[in-house]
């Protein structure tokens, strides 16, 4: 087959699939390295992050609240430090120095107690900045999860697993970061920088356009390297989601490298894309480190400015600056380092808020992928289902021009037992991604009892099929909710019997926790036979309409297929049976058994009649068991 295999899992399909387990396929992008992308809409992603940090209003308007008190006590600050300097008078005929103590300490009284609110309100800043950010990206991180969970399974076929979980972990996170550090300061910056300007005015017009002097420097430098980082960002957040890829496929296929000795070509590969990442992380924090330096460098240079017209007006004075003492010039040039520091403090944190950004757009352009399509509306319950389906001149590709199916005609009657067989690519599991609806076919239609597949609602589609695979999907949970997997309202008393029906029972009782037993990832702590009789359990409790089996036995001894084999023959009784076949010594008592080549029916009929042939089928069986080559 050409396309994905394995997608389905081992039990009635819910709504939710379980990231990760189904690869790409080879050439797919999949394995194509993470790719440099255009800079996207900058403006666009943060107007939309924007909406959801708009969700917590009272949030908002509280922060707003203690910022405007933690700007107006850090503004009036340079006001009663400039008073209290003017306190100390010189006498120009004499030299005496006088000192209005009682009004000096009064004015430190003040600052004092302003400095004490400020901080406490500084306090209570941070922690309503921390509940904003963590309100946010708990409402980011559910919608990002839910979208995952509405995402056809084409899309999760040809991305990277890593990279999807990137954007729901360190993606989210940056923006977390991002927020909590970041939104206050803006606020405060807004503030301060208004808050400044209109004390500069204040005291003195012309002072403050001298302060205003390097304001376009300033924009045209901290525009000209935002530009120029952003690319380095973006780039970062691809070569981290593409390691994460590396090391979710190297711990999920760790015994095949292993097994082929692939451990220095795994760690090469990685060494590679992590140098990258170095490399390009180095840059993005080079460049980022950059702005900080050259803000100050333009806040200091505006200090020097305002400080030598300052001393320049006092010795002689101007007309349009009468009565300018030294405590407005310390005053002046307190007002400029707190209007020049909102510049220098986003500068600072532009590094995060880049790379915030580029997470951000990172995880809209997964909540902007299309759903998966459900326009079943057919009011049809799951026990009115008998089974009858068929396939009508389907043709289907998983990449343009390459078809799999072509014009592909298929009849199971209700309860009848079909084996389906053909060579690697010909195509049998594409039948039952089809038939589940995890692809939509290209031309033709699929019916069941004569309704088209796609009027019945894909739930109740997916709940009347259960599906064994030879690769058994377990979770990381007790043995008991993985068998109810597929029924959750089934009893403990059902659980059991299904169990036992599955030849199950017996491994289970032997476990030290029975089947409170918690699997580890993937069942891992169980043999690929046991996960394999745990498979087959959940598919006997579903209590399917159509049952899929896909070489349902082949982990297990020759023992146990065989009880299972009775099993199995108990279970598929007066139910549509669909049997993907690889040994075809498995197959003998199904009712028909259909050979798909080329993408069609090549062969429908019996064992016996097939061997009298000596047709495709006889060339399978041949091959099997004969030794005889083609």
């Amino acid at each position: 087959m050409n396309g994905p295999q394995k997608t389905a899992q081992s039990t009635t399909l819910p709504p939710l699939r379980p990231m990760g387990g189904t690869p790409g396929r080879a050439g797919g992008p999949m394995n194509s390295r993470a790719t440099v992308e255009k800079p996207k809409n900058a403006r666009r992603t943060l107007g939309r992050l924007l909406k959801y940090i708009g969700k917590s209003k009272a949030l908002i308007i509280l922060l707003v609240l203690i910022m405007v008190i933690v700007t107006v006590t850090d503004l009036a600050g340079p006001a009663f430090q400039g008073l209290a300097i003017d306190t100390i008078k010189t006498d120009a005929e004499t030299g005496v120095i006088s000192v209005d103590f009682e009004a000096m300490v009064g004015y430190l009284w003040v600052m004092g107690i302003m400095f004490a609110v400020s901080s406490i309100m500084s306090l209570l800043q941070g922690l309503i900045a921390a509940r904003l950010s963590q309100n946010t990206v708990f409402m980011l991180r559910n919608e990002l999860f839910k979208k995952i969970s509405r995402l056809p399974i084409k899309y999760t076929d040809t991305h990277k697993h890593g990279d999807i979980m990137s954007r729901m972990t360190n993606d989210v996170e940056n923006v977390s970061n991002a927020i909590s550090q970041s939104i206050a300061s803006l606020i405060s910056s807004v503030l301060t920088l208004v808050g400044a300007f209109a004390m500069m005015i204040y005291y003195g017009w012309a002072m403050a356009l001298i302060a205003c002097l390097t304001i376009p420097i300033t924009i045209t430098v901290s525009t000209k390297l935002a530009t120029f980082m952003r690319k380095y960002f973006i780039r970062q957040q691809k070569l981290l989601g593409g390691i994460n890829g590396q090391v979710e496929e190297m711990v999920t296929s760790y015994k095949t490298v292993v097994a082929y000795g692939k451990e220095e070509q795994a760690v090469n590969d990685f060494t590679k894309t992590s140098a990258e990442l170095r490399k390009c992380s180095v840059s993005a924090k080079v460049w980022g480190s950059i702005m900080g330096p050259c803000m100050n460098f333009l806040g200091n240079l505006q200090y020097v400015l305002i400080a030598a017209f300052g001393g320049f007006f006092v010795l002689f004075p101007q007309p349009f600056m009468k009565g300018l003492t030294i405590g407005n010039i310390q005053s002046m040039l307190q007002y400029s380092k707190k209007f020049t520091r909102p510049v220098n403090e986003i500068a600072n944190q532009y590094a995060s808020i880049l790379t915030a950004l580029a997470g951000a757009e990172r995880i809209f352009e997964i909540m902007d992928s299309a759903d998966e399509i459900d326009e079943g509306t057919t009011d049809i319950e799951i026990s009115e289902i008998q089974g009858n389906i068929r396939f009508d001149n389907i043709d289907f590709s998983y990449e343009e021009g390459e078809p799999v199916l072509k014009g592909l005609d298929l009849w199971v009657k209700p309860g009848q037992k079909i084996a389906i067989v053909g060579a690697t690519g010909s195509g049998k599991t594409t039948i039952v991604n089809l038939l589940t609806r995890f692809y939509e076919v290209d031309g033709g239609q699929i019916t069941i009892d004569g309704r088209n597949i796609t009027e019945i609602p894909k739930e109740k589609l997916r709940r009347s099929i259960a599906i064994v695979l030879q690769d058994t999907v377990l979770f990381s949970d007790t043995i008991r909710n993985n068998i109810k997997y597929g029924r959750a309202d089934a009893t403990d008393e059902e659980m059991r019997a299904a169990a036992e029906f599955a030849k199950a029972d017996k491994f289970i009782e032997r476990l030290p926790d029975g089947y409170d037993t918690v699997l580890s990832e993937g069942g891992s702590n169980l043999s690929q036979g046991q996960r394999q009789l745990l498979s087959i359990a959940r598919a006997v409790l579903a209590d399917p309409k159509i049952l899929i089996l896909d070489e349902a036995t082949s982990s297990v001894d020759t023992r146990t297929e065989m009880h299972i084999q009775q099993a199995m023959v108990a279970l598929m009784k007066n139910r549509t049976s669909l049997i993907i076949a690889h040994r075809l010594s498995t197959i003998r008592d199904a009712d028909k058994i259909v050979v798909i080549k080329g993408g069609r029916v090549a062969e429908a009929g019996n064992h016996e009649e097939f061997l009298a042939a000596g047709g495709e089928y006889y060339k399978l069986y041949s091959n099997q068991f004969a030794g005889i080559s083609t």
